[in-house]
């Protein structure tokens, strides 16, 4: 399951929501993702790198999908691949911008696109504190057009109470067949 969506609309907030759901449940498995920039729990949970140990684990093969995006690198480690292999569901929060990459790796996958108004992702993005209100403009505003593919993609609406767009959510992670 790729789970994708604009800044703010609330990805990581579902996927908590979903972990929480499943903890205890080996069917499912939701990856950390490797960011160069430092962990604050409340926003995203993460492994933290520099710069420097990211290209090296890069180089090393050591993520199946990577992006950069906001100034920061980002990378899902390829220990997926066995988690897959086992039978496993896994959902890891990527790039929009990564999605025909995935695809041509992973044809099976499922998209789920979280999604939120615009008012709501700025109010977001103004609580977590990391941008500027200039930053949480440009973001708010960003677009993504990403190419044809052949994946199933799955909206859901993340304006409201979380447990509702959790719920939708884990639905959609229970119907999956590995």
């Amino acid at each position: 399951m790729l789970v994708v969506g604009p800044s703010g609309a609330g990805k990581d907030s579902v996927l908590r929501y979903a972990m929480a759901r499943f903890a205890g449940d080996d069917r499912f498995v939701f990856p950390r993702r490797c960011v160069t920039r430092p962990v604050k729990t409340a926003a995203e949970d993460h492994d933290s790198l520099d710069e420097q140990a990211f290209d090296e684990l890069a180089g090393q093969g050591a993520f199946v999908l990577r992006w950069e995006a906001h100034g920061h690198k980002y990378g899902v480690r390829s220990a997926i691949n066995a988690d897959l292999e086992a039978g496993r569901i896994v959902a890891v929060n990527v790039s929009r911008t990564i999605i025909n990459e995935a695809a041509s790796q992973y044809q099976n996958a499922v998209i789920a696109e979280i999604a939120a108004d615009q008012r709501v992702r700025a109010a977001r993005l103004a609580a977590r504190g990391r941008e500027a209100g200039s930053d949480i403009l440009l973001r708010t505003q960003r677009q993504i057009v990403t190419s044809a593919h052949s994946l199933q993609v799955c909206v859901i609406k993340n304006d409201g109470d979380i447990s509702d767009a959790g719920e939708e959510f884990c639905k959609l992670l229970a119907g999956l067949r590995p």
